[in-house]
C-alpha cells in the first residue's frame, strides 16, 4: 500500500508536469513581418507574415503596395513605408487596412521605426518625425545625414545607418546631433537594430553583420559573414533575423554570431524590410503560471501534515 507521502509526491509531480505542458502549449511563436518590394512586379509589393520557426502564416498578408521598404510593428499595428509613392500606410497585424495613406509626401521613404506614439521615417536625405495617427511633428527632424537607409530608436537616442559614407550616426529623438560618425568605416551599411547597449548593422557591400556598442566601440565588425546581400535586420531576444536580397531569404543567427538557420524563410521577392513581434503570453499561460506555485505550496503543506 502506498503511503500518503508517496501519493502526495506523485500528485504533485503529475500536476506540475501537466501545468508545464499546458504552459508550453500556450506559448506563442514570435511573428516575423517582411516587405517584398516586388512580388509580381512594380506596384504589387506585399507584406508576408511568418512564424519565428520559419513556417508561413500568410505570404501575402497585405498586397498592392508600392515598392514597400521599411516596416515597424507596434501592438496590433503595422506601419509600412512605400518608397515609390511616398506614403506610410497603416495596417493591422491581421492584414486589415487602417489607412493606406496615413502619411503622404515622404518620397523615397526607406526605413521606419516606432517609438510610443511617434514614427521616425527615413527619406533620401532626412529623418522625419510623425505621430502614429498621421500628424507631422517635424518632417526634417534630422538632416545631417548621407543617404540614410534605416533608423533605430533606443531610449532618447536615434541611430541612423548612412549608406553614402559608411557610418552610423547618433542623434537625440529631438533632433540634436550626438555624433554624426559614431561608427565609421562600414561597407554599404543598410539595416540597423539596437538591443540593450549593442548595435547590429548589415553591410551589404561585404556580406557581413557587424556589432558595436551604443557608445561606438567595435565588438565584432564581422560577427556574421558570408551573407548574400544582407539588407535589413531585426533583433528578438538573443536572435537576429536578417533579410538577404541576394537569395531572397531570411536567415536567423544568434546575437553572439552563431547560425540558427541561414535559410529560415525562402522564396521571398526582394525582401527589404523586416520587423519581429515578440509573442505575448496567452491568458491561459498567465493563469497557469500563477497556479503552478500555488499548487506546489498546497501540496507541500499537505505533506507536512502527514
Amino acid at each position: 500500500m502506498k503511503s500518503s507521502h508517496t501519493t502526495s509526491h506523485n500528485l504533485f509531480s503529475g500536476l506540475f508536469a501537466g501545468l508545464l505542458g499546458l504552459l508550453s502549449i500556450s506559448a506563442a511563436h514570435a511573428q516575423i513581418f517582411v516587405t517584398n518590394a516586388y512580388d509580381n512586379g512594380p506596384g504589387d509589393g506585399t507584406i508576408g507574415e511568418y512564424n519565428s520557426d520559419g513556417s508561413t502564416v500568410n505570404a501575402s498578408l497585405v498586397s498592392g503596395l508600392s515598392n514597400p521598404w521599411g516596416i515597424a510593428v507596434s501592438g496590433s499595428d503595422l506601419f509600412v513605408s512605400n518608397a515609390a509613392n511616398g506614403t506610410i500606410g497603416e495596417y493591422t497585424t491581421s492584414g486589415a487596412t487602417v489607412n493606406a495613406s496615413l502619411i503622404t509626401g515622404v518620397y523615397n521613404a526607406a526605413g521606419v521605426t516606432v517609438d510610443g506614439s511617434n514614427l521616425f521615417v527615413v527619406t533620401n536625405a532626412t529623418i522625419g518625425e510623425y505621430t502614429t495617427s498621421g500628424g507631422t511633428v517635424n518632417a526634417t527632424l534630422i538632416h545631417e545625414t548621407n543617404i540614410p537607409t534605416e533608423v533605430a530608436v533606443s531610449g532618447l537616442d536615434l541611430f541612423v545607418a548612412n549608406l553614402g559614407n559608411g557610418t552610423i550616426g547618433e542623434y537625440t529623438t529631438t533632433g540634436a546631433t550626438v555624433n554624426s560618425s559614431l561608427v565609421s568605416g562600414l561597407n554599404e551599411p543598410i539595416g540597423i537594430a539596437v538591443s540593450g547597449s549593442d548595435i547590429f548593422v548589415t553591410n551589404e557591400g561585404n556580406g557581413t553583420i557587424g556589432e558595436y556598442t551604443t557608445s561606438g566601440a567595435t565588438v565584432n565588425a564581422a560577427l556574421v559573414s558570408g551573407l548574400n546581400g544582407p539588407f535589413n535586420i531585426a533583433v528578438s531576444g538573443s536572435d537576429l533575423f536578417v533579410t538577404e536580397v541576394g537569395d531572397n531569404t531570411i536567415g536567423e543567427y544568434t546575437t553572439s554570431g552563431g547560425i540558427v538557420d541561414a535559410s529560415l524563410v525562402t522564396g521571398l521577392n526582394d525582401p527589404l524590410g523586416i520587423a519581429v513581434e515578440a509573442p505575448e503570453p496567452s491568458t491561459w499561460a498567465l493563469l497557469l503560471a500563477c497556479l503552478a506555485p500555488l499548487a506546489f505550496w498546497s501540496l507541500r503543506a499537505r505533506r507536512r501534515r502527514v
